[in-house]
């Protein structure tokens, strides 16, 4: 994969199994995604959801992804229309889209998030599409072929329902959210035995619909021990955890100097 066709090619790799691995990014600003995208990453998630991302930032992210053409996913809090309708625009590959329990939902979010009758609307003078440079047929083909839908499942419901969810077209992927399928099983830590009881059943749905399975490990050792529920694409930790994981060692280290 060249690097011309990093951002296009992202959903490629995912139907095709490949082992992906991206992070969140938690910091509103540019110039870390630009640090980001010397790591090596197959992709980037900006968390619109739990961070202050507010629409200036997210556009400076996706004028720095666009000009390099990396792949860059938004985690958005709000799943209607309007905002992924938003940040696709914007330039983003495609939309990880929390707390879909029920098929309507997932109807409803890769409808958003796809041109066609009640879908998303057009304009070919938005950054995704060129700022008109580009013509409406190539524009619908690169959409088919580029955009991402990832739908998290992250209640018991979710669960219940992923072989639903996992069979809606434009949905290309379940992603479980460890965190909050845990508290929403009642218990305190991800040692329960509810999640991976749940891991087991989506991956399969998963595996059976060929739809991608991801999560958020914090870490290798955790997506090693995950790896056999079926899971292709690892969203790693956040820039946060790695300032913060690189900042303590060296602390540590300097300090137990003789």
């Amino acid at each position: 994969m060249t690097d011309l066709t990093r951002a296009r090619g992202l959903r490629a790799r995912m139907q095709a199994g490949d082992m992906l691995v991206g992070t969140f990014m938690k910091t509103p600003n540019h110039v870390t995604l630009e640090i980001l995208m010397l790591a090596g990453l197959d992709f980037v998630c900006l968390d619109a959801e739990h961070s202050p991302f507010d629409r200036g930032a997210i556009d400076a992210c996706m004028a720095v992804a666009r000009a390099r053409d990396f792949p860059v996913l938004v985690r958005i809090g709000d799943g209607s229309p309007a905002r992924i309708l938003d940040v696709m625009d914007m330039g983003a590959t495609g939309i990880v889209v929390p707390h879909v329990d029920t098929v309507e939902k997932a109807r409803a979010i890769a409808r958003a998030a796809r041109f066609g009758h009640g879908g998303r609307g057009y304009a070919g003078s938005t950054r995704w599409a060129g700022f008109t440079a580009q013509k409406m047929p190539d524009l619908l083909a690169r959409s088919a072929a580029e955009t991402i839908v990832l739908t998290q499942i992250e209640e018991p419901e979710g669960v219940e329902a992923a072989r639903e969810i996992a069979s809606v077209p434009g949905v290309d992927g379940l992603f479980i959210g460890p965190a909050d399928l845990t508290v929403a099983y009642g218990h305190e830590t991800l040692d329960n035995p509810d999640l991976p009881a749940a891991m087991t059943s989506v991956g399969q749905v998963c595996a059976d619909e060929n739809k991608t399975f991801a999560t958020w490990v914090p870490d290798i050792e955790t997506a090693r021990n995950w790896r056999p529920n079926g899971f292709t694409m690892f969203v790693v930790a956040s820039e946060h955890s790695w300032i913060l994981q690189g900042a303590k060692a060296v602390a540590v280290g300097i300090r137990g100097l003789k």
